[in-house]
């Protein structure tokens, strides 16, 4: 009898240890394995606050201060903790309706309902300091602190850039953002992300039934500290900045101004401009969706996404490659013919300075069939592509056909056609340079971007070289700097050439027969080159230039669109106007100023949809 109640009390026990085990197991697996059940507990008494860091500030050359921080605050919810909620209360106390409430707790419930995520975001100090006191009330709502980005000057908007709430393209692309962060959209912001957004930190609080913090977990002993971002120390002149935005308002174009010697920008302007601070906080969208619609195109950074024809500030590229290639020498005189192309009326040109100060198209045309032509096969079909291979290498050393490497975002490269383009268009052995002439007088289907025009400027102001062109001298507290903005990239041209050019482009301004006396400024020797390129509606205004000749201490490119009157009448007394303010600091020709800056040149929009014939 005792040895069967021994094995019956075996078997209790051995069913007692097994149904124990199972529970160990079980117990074991909930708070190891089964994450979901984790998050919950650690949700209803553990709250991960992310310690968004100080976004890095951005300053001008002369260490003005151009965008900063102000603190605002975002509204939190982990929706299964929201219970027992006084709706029409909650409500009342934030400021919205209950079909807004509804909405924003199915996509908060929709994205996690363990989690915290945005209920309402860029609420000001102001806004929240009214409710602050009721919080305490709304179980599972809690407020983060976060900063916003304020424009001291309502100037550079294409050049700063705009921040804003990440999308699922960039949140899968980089995994330290996540739902309800901001980054960089254009511009400088979007450009140095990396270098401004800093590092984030984490918070764990002890939170109690009600919502309430109750303290640190565990002290503190895992929480980690936000890293501020690092500073931006950029090239922009904020007064000259300023100034040129004053004077594009009403029109329609772009201002670019570059320091010749180290590439520096000092100034970019793309107008119609729009004040920065518009896209900032939660009026963001709103103002986003008016400036996308205006049929102006605010948002459309002309300076670095326009592609233009160049019109004649072309003609001093197409002299420098002739030169250099020997097809022409420096005394070579051509007669003004206007059988073969168009031109005002003006003496023959009998030098290459003289060409460029009388802005002779017939010139450039002898010009261009010399390099496209060079008599290097029989056939023209063969001579010509060979020529245009040449011509085209030329045209990339001065930058064109290329995105230069400015330290902005979505810069385009421009065209400039080569044997492929042409092959394409008309096919093999089936063009020549009576085909192509047109781009001699930068028509055609050459496309220059503004920034590259301000550009040529500047390698005849350095005499055959240029650095590119950049925005930000240096970086972060050890002031880092980009080493590809301090190298010189050389067109291998002779710069005595480049002296010729500088001594035709002083004649443009100075010079009787001149095309662009209205950009002279007393006592500075301005140099310059006027364009007036063709296209659908009015023509375009263009005009390069630097100064002063010796020494120069800034180039300048100005192009108003659709703009009547030609490149010396709009653009270039708009870029004396620039020279001056920067190299005396105040402009002296107050009736000039006055004149352009309250100017509205440009043919109304929509323009009409008939191609203007090109002149012949």
């Amino acid at each position: 009898m005792s040895n069967q109640y021994q094995e019956r009390s075996a078997v209790v026990r051995i069913i007692f240890l097994a149904i124990g085990l199972i529970f160990i197991v079980r117990l074991a697996f909930l708070q190891l394995f089964d994450s979901d059940l984790r998050r919950q507990a650690d949700s209803q008494a553990l709250r991960h606050i992310t310690q968004y860091p100080a976004r890095g500030l951005i300053y001008d050359r002369n260490g003005e201060l151009l965008v900063y921080n102000e603190a605002v605050y975002d509204l939190k919810v982990i929706p299964k903790m929201v219970k027992r909620l006084d709706t029409n209360m909650f409500c009342s106390v934030v400021g919205i309706s209950r079909d807004e409430f509804d909405a924003r707790m199915r996509k908060a419930c929709k994205y996690s309902t363990y989690s915290a995520s945005m209920f309402m975001k860029q609420i000001s100090k102001e806004e929240y300091a009214s409710w602050e006191n009721h919080l305490y009330k709304f179980r599972g709502f809690y407020v983060q602190q976060r900063t916003l980005r304020v424009y001291d000057r309502p100037i550079a908007a294409h050049v700063l850039g705009y921040i804003g709430e990440v999308n699922d393209d960039e949140i899968k692309a980089d995994s330290y953002y996540k739902q309800g962060d901001y980054i960089g959209k254009s511009g400088l912001e979007l450009s140095y992300e990396e270098v401004l957004r800093g590092i984030k930190g984490d918070r764990i609080m002890h939170v109690d039934v009600h919502n309430r913090e109750i303290g640190p977990y565990l002290n503190g002993a895992h929480d980690t500290l936000a890293v501020e971002g690092g500073n931006l120390y950029t090239t922009i002149d904020a007064n000259l900045q300023e100034y040129a935005e004053g004077l594009m308002a009403n029109k329609r174009g772009c201002i670019v101004a570059i320091e010749p010697s180290t590439g520096e920008v000092l100034t970019l302007v793309s107008a119609p401009c729009y004040d920065p601070n518009l896209l900032v906080g939660r009026v963001r969208g709103e103002n986003y969706l008016k400036l996308q619609q205006d049929i102006s195109k605010p948002l459309f950074n002309r300076a670095l996404q326009a592609q233009y024809p160049p019109g004649s500030i072309f003609k001093v590229a197409q002299a420098m490659t002739a030169l250099s290639l020997g097809v022409i020498e420096p005394g070579q005189g051509f007669p003004c013919d206007k059988s073969l192309v168009g031109c005002h009326n003006h003496p023959s040109a009998r030098s290459v300075q003289e060409a460029i100060k009388m802005s002779c198209n017939p010139y450039f045309y002898y010009t261009y069939r010399r390099i496209i032509q060079q008599n290097k096969y029989k056939s023209i079909y063969k001579d010509s592509p060979y020529g245009l291979t040449v011509w085209d290498d030329y045209m990339h050393r001065f930058g064109f056909g290329q995105r230069l490497g400015i330290d902005l975002p979505n810069v385009r490269s421009g065209r400039i056609p080569d044997t492929a383009f042409y092959n394409k268009k008309y096919g093999e052995g089936r063009w020549a340079f009576s085909t192509i002439y047109s781009n001699s007088i930068g028509q055609g289907e050459v496309e220059v971007v503004p920034i590259q025009m301000a550009n040529l400027a500047c390698i005849v102001a350095n005499r055959g070289y240029y650095i590119t062109p950049h925005l930000v001298r240096y970086y972060g507290p050890d002031s880092t700097r980009n080493e590809e903005f301090y190298e010189r990239h050389e067109t291998g041209i002779n710069p005595a050439y480049f002296e010729i050019a500088a001594n035709g482009m002083y004649d443009v301004v100075h010079g009787a027969g001149g095309t662009a006396h209205r950009a002279n400024i007393p006592d500075i020797d301005v140099c310059g080159k006027t364009g007036t390129a063709q296209n659908i509606g009015d023509d375009h205004s263009v005009f390069i230039a630097f100064a002063p000749k010796t020494n120069p201490k800034i180039a300048v490119a100005v192009y108003v669109e659709n703009a009547r009157g030609g490149g010396g009448y709009w653009a270039a007394p708009i870029a004396s106007l620039v020279i001056e303010k920067y190299i005396r600091g105040e402009v002296t020709r107050k009736d000039v100023e006055r004149m352009y800056r309250e100017a509205a040149p440009c043919q109304k929009l929509p323009l009409p949809k008939t191609v203007k014939k090109k002149k012949k």
